[in-house]
């Protein structure tokens, strides 16, 4: 069986995250999204809240895990099976970064592989800090982020103002 892992923040997941995620799904027998622990940012919601809220996103994938990890992603994949860590790109930019620590990974691990995929074109503007700084503003979400988090986040920053 093929493992691969999908890591990320996901503070929140938008449908830029879910559009990977869908198509990692149909590559690999099982996927797992590792909400990651992210020190560099000060996320809006919980780990244990945004495992739950891409669960609830991602109810209709049978083969999607949802986990909260703060290991190192490389001793992560080795753990659960996973030969291949997938990475969403939405610009060149994105690249140098990802690349940096997928040979970082496969030092630490060396069966372990990263897959790049490109974000969909009407995604590749999309981030969740933009989605945040949108939300501020009261516009109409469902181009931005699943129907099934959008009442969460709005909630969430009500509560934050």
């Amino acid at each position: 069986m093929k493992t691969a892992i999908y890591p990320g923040s996901f503070d929140p997941i938008t449908l830029g995250h879910l559009n990977i995620i869908t198509r990692a799904a149909a590559i690999f027998d099982k996927l797992i999204v590792c909400v990651g622990y992210n020190a560099k940012k000060n996320p809006m919601f919980t780990a244990e809240e945004r495992v739950q809220l891409i669960r609830n996103a991602t109810k209709e994938l049978d083969n999607v895990e949802v986990v909260a990890s703060d290991e190192l992603l490389a001793l992560f994949a080795k753990k659960h099976g996973a030969c291949t860590i997938v990475k969403g790109l939405r610009a060149v930019s994105d690249f140098e970064s990802e690349f940096t620590m997928s040979l970082i990974n496969k030092k630490l691990n060396p069966e372990l592989d990263t897959m790049f995929l490109t974000a969909e074109e009407r995604f590749m503007y999309l981030s969740s800090s933009a989605v945040k700084e949108l939300g501020r503003y009261d516009v109409d979400l469902s181009d931005f982020l699943p129907a099934e988090v959008i009442d969460e986040f709005k909630a969430r920053l009500n509560a934050r103002r």
